[in-house]
């Protein structure tokens, strides 16, 4: 216990300095993290940074199934199954050939290739947190394919914990993961709630309880000696739930998973062996022909391979591009199956070491491809490597024909539904633009006339027939969604929704009719100005004028 808790000391030591230049400069964390790392891995013994990645990344995987919401996915659970299997067939099975021509056995082949077809479901779903919080389709695929990966990588666990390829050690590991998750499933049904019953509304005792939970499911994976990631995997799964019924739970669980994440970073930084450095020439060259291997698999083929399938899936080109570009890091599942390979003496110096450089390299790469996802794929679809299904949309939406002189609502929230409310009591044809998964049953219960699709996407708004629309009206503060409207220069009013008065500001010079800001301006405000509108009561100019003057006075 010294041990880890002074290479906890040393790494946020040597991390301090370089999380205050990230916070000064506005720059993504991880990279840093990761530098940090290598420098302390220096000062850390190999042994203690292995069992501390393997702690650290057990809490992150418990944290990630405390966070999935299945009501959010069941709906396109279909597509992402189909996507993620795919992808472990695929990348698995190349990664097997191309390290064989390396020159590994084949065990090491199928663990490289498993490790580079696993993408990670810490990188990807922080990556991805905006697009999830919003309920983009996007963000709810990419969730959902991490979390089938997940099941196939504790999967896959378990059968390394058997130490031995033969069937009866097998079956038991499979039979204590099969056991785990029915624990986790009854403990979510009936004793969950009991703790919160008795909890009686204290978020400390909420707390504690689910900390308690999660030390007997490790107990009890070590107990049967099984990897400690599959108790804490099981253990979130137990106690996922709703963040909005449980808010101080929520609050107090994201600052232990921002520690966390943290000293995952810098772990897997610390567990790097620096070619030319650490190493002779020769092993040098040999493991950079792996780590080259595995980091094409993550960046380039993996993507591709997601992309296509869900462009197969009947996905919109943007969409399908955009959730394969959140896949293309190694897993933190990945790290485990080289450390429990490594310790039971089936993975070469030189295949764990390259796998821990690769996943390494690519969570930072994948930092960068997120932030520059947008100019990826407009470089893609202007020199037309891909173009998408319309199917999902054409399915899944109903708009009547030759619609014209409609109001188009972007966004089935609670103001959406506010705004459809106004259009059907003033008899008005609309139109909702919706792509969250867990709304598709809602919408089609609710609306008159709707389209599932992705607003940045043109067919979405060839569907609502939007340039024969009387009124746009966006009630979404994506900056990115807002900017995009604009740049489109409808030919109907368009009403926006800013996060504050400045970008506000800058919406009305840019052209639109009227911006909306939640601090400023109270909902009802914009159900009464839609109703003038409609009715004739406001013109569109009387509007920006209005919108105008509300800015300026505040």
């Amino acid at each position: 216990m010294t041990e880890l808790l002074t290479a906890i000391a040393i790494i946020f030591i040597v991390a301090a300095p370089f999380l205050l230049l990230a916070n000064r400069f506005n720059v993504t964390v991880a990279p840093l993290l990761i530098i940090a790392g290598i420098i302390a891995g220096l000062f850390i013994d190999a042994g203690t940074a292995l069992e501390l990645a393997q702690f650290g990344i057990a809490l992150l995987v418990f944290m990630f199934g405390v966070s999935i919401n299945f009501d959010t996915i069941h709906s396109i659970l279909a597509d992402s199954e189909f996507a993620a299997i795919g992808q472990i067939v695929v990348v698995g099975i190349l990664g097997v050939i191309l390290g064989v021509i390396l020159g590994v056995s084949y065990l090491e082949a199928t663990i490289l290739g498993v490790a580079a077809a696993l993408s990670s479901t810490m990188v990807g779903t922080a990556l991805l947190q905006t697009e999830i919080r919003m309920n983009l389709i996007r963000g709810r695929l990419g969730e959902s394919i991490q979390f089938v990966q997940d099941l196939f990588a504790v999967g896959f666990i378990l059968i390394l914990g058997a130490e031995v390829l033969e069937l009866d050690p097998i079956v038991l590991q499979i039979g204590y993961g099969a056991v785990f998750i029915i624990a986790a499933v009854f403990v979510h049904r009936y004793v969950f709630g009991f703790i919160s019953r008795l909890a009686a509304g204290s978020d400390e005792l909420m707390i504690i309880g689910v900390i308690t939970l999660l030390a007997v499911f490790i107990g009890a994976a070590a107990f049967v000696e099984v990897p400690i990631v599959v108790g804490a995997f099981a253990a979130g799964l137990a106690v996922h739930y709703d963040p909005g019924a449980f808010p101080g739970l929520y609050n107090g669980l994201g600052s232990i998973k921002d520690f966390f994440v943290a000293l995952f970073f810098a772990t897997v930084g610390a567990l790097v062996v620096v070619p030319f450095v650490q190493l002779e020439f020769g092993e040098s060259l040999e493991k950079l022909a792996l780590v080259l291997v595995l980091v094409f698999l993550a960046i380039i083929v993996k993507p591709l391979v997601t992309t296509l399938l869900l462009v197969h899936r009947g996905f919109e080109a943007r969409t399908a591009t955009l959730t394969g570009l959140s896949t293309d890091q190694i897993s933190e599942f990945s790290i485990i199956i080289a450390i429990e390979a490594f310790l039971l003496g089936l993975l070469a110096d030189s295949v764990f070491d390259a796998i821990i450089l690769a996943a390494a390299i690519t969570m930072i790469t994948s930092t960068l491809t997120q932030r520059y996802n947008e100019e990826l794929y407009r470089f893609i679809a202007s020199i037309g490597l891909l173009s998408g299904s319309h199917e999902k949309i054409d399915q899944n939406s109903k708009v009547p024909d030759e619609l014209t002189n409609h109001v188009i609502i972007v966004g089935f929230g609670r103001l959406g539904s506010s705004l459809i409310a106004t259009c059907e009591a003033l008899d008005h044809p609309y139109v909702v633009i919706e792509n969250d998964p867990a709304l598709s049953e809602d919408l089609e219960d609710t609306c008159q006339a709707y389209v599932f699709g992705d607003a940045m996407e043109d067919y979405t708004w060839e569907k609502a027939n939007g340039n024969a629309a009387e009124l746009i009206v966006s009630v979404t503060s994506s900056e990115v969604l807002s900017r995009a409207l604009l740049a489109r220069g409808f030919e109907p009013d368009l009403i926006l929704r800013a996060s504050d008065k400045q970008l506000a500001i800058e919406y009305l010079d840019n052209g639109a009719t009227y911006v909306t800001v939640p601090d400023l301006l109270a909902a009802e405000q914009l159900i009464t100005y839609l109703s003038a509108l409609l009715e004739g009561e406001l013109t569109a100019r009387e509007l920006r004028e209005l919108g105008n003057v509300e800015l300026e006075s505040d």
